[in-house]
């Protein structure tokens, strides 16, 4: 097995077809076959069923497709590391709700590591979080930062500081719930309070994964969304947005996930760079 036939198996499964692999892939949909038929060798199962509509995972492939995300991921962290000038004494790789990255918060925190950590070479990703618990634990992720972790041996989770979500709108006066109310899924804990809150609220008929999404959602439509107050913040003060008046707000946590047996002192020094950058942030 080689590199090549696991980026062509991810291929396959994520546009449901040999020739379209070819295409993304710029090969040949003869070259796509024999690398799928020389993996499927290697692993002794068959990964694809081929009908007319295309290319379908077998059992035995859905099974093998967390594992190729896992191994090409690691190869390219692998040639990034090896290939990194010797003024780098090591590699950490970010990953955090995209959330968390908006309204200066962790792009601040890499540009301080940045500054003071000069020798580290730092790799930015987002994910939700159950992709960056799983690579936590993996391995292939040393600092992970979301709002709902789960606890895991080997893995030290810290709360950061507390968001606090507020409702905003394109028309703050207009008599709330509006018809274009877009749910954002801040988690289990939000979804728990704001169901306290609103017992009589009906299912929203717009529904939204991130914030960022929620945002576009409503600048394009018109609605409302409740929003972290930095981002919150960020899109009132453009006047685009307006604060809802009297409206209840919801504590959100958000923590920092890390290996409890760091071996390198960049991991502990980075953490310690995210709670002054916090802290400073957070201050009254």
């Amino acid at each position: 097995m080689d590199i090549d036939q696991v980026r062509t198996f991810l291929a396959v499964a994520a546009n449901g077809s040999f020739l379209e692999a070819a295409s993304r892939l710029y090969v040949t949909q003869s070259t796509v076959s024999a690398r799928i038929q020389n993996l499927e060798a290697y692993l002794r199962t068959k990964l694809f069923v081929r009908n007319r509509s295309g290319a379908t995972l077998t059992p035995a492939g859905k099974r093998f497709l967390r594992h190729a995300k896992t191994l090409l991921l690691t190869m390219e962290q692998a040639r990034h590391d090896v290939g990194l000038p010797g003024r780098y004494r090591a590699t950490l790789t970010v990953g955090a709700r995209i959330a968390l990255w908006d309204a200066a918060l962790l792009p601040r925190w890499v540009g301080r590591m940045r500054a003071q950590m000069p020798d580290v070479s730092i790799r930015s990703e987002i994910g939700f979080e159950e992709d960056l618990m799983r690579r936590l634990i993996e391995g292939t992720l040393d600092i992970g930062l979301m709002y709902t972790p789960q606890h895991s041996h080997g893995l030290q989770v810290e709360h950061l500081f507390d968001e606090n979500l507020v409702l905003v709108s394109s028309d703050p006066h207009k008599p709330w719930p509006d018809e274009n109310y877009v749910y954002v899924d801040w988690g289990p804990g939000f979804y728990a309070e704001h169901s306290n809150s609103f017992p009589e609220l009906e299912r929203p008929a717009l529904l939204a994964n991130i914030g960022w999404l929620a945002i576009q959602l409503v600048l394009e439509n018109g609605g409302s969304c409740f929003l972290p107050k930095r981002m919150a913040d960020e899109v009132t003060a453009t006047g685009r947005l307006g604060r809802v008046p009297d409206s209840p707000q919801f504590r959100l946590p958000a923590y920092v996930i890390y290996s409890s047996n760091a071996e390198s002192g960049a991991y502990q020094q980075a953490v310690d760079i995210l709670r002054e950058v916090v802290a400073e942030m957070t201050a009254p």
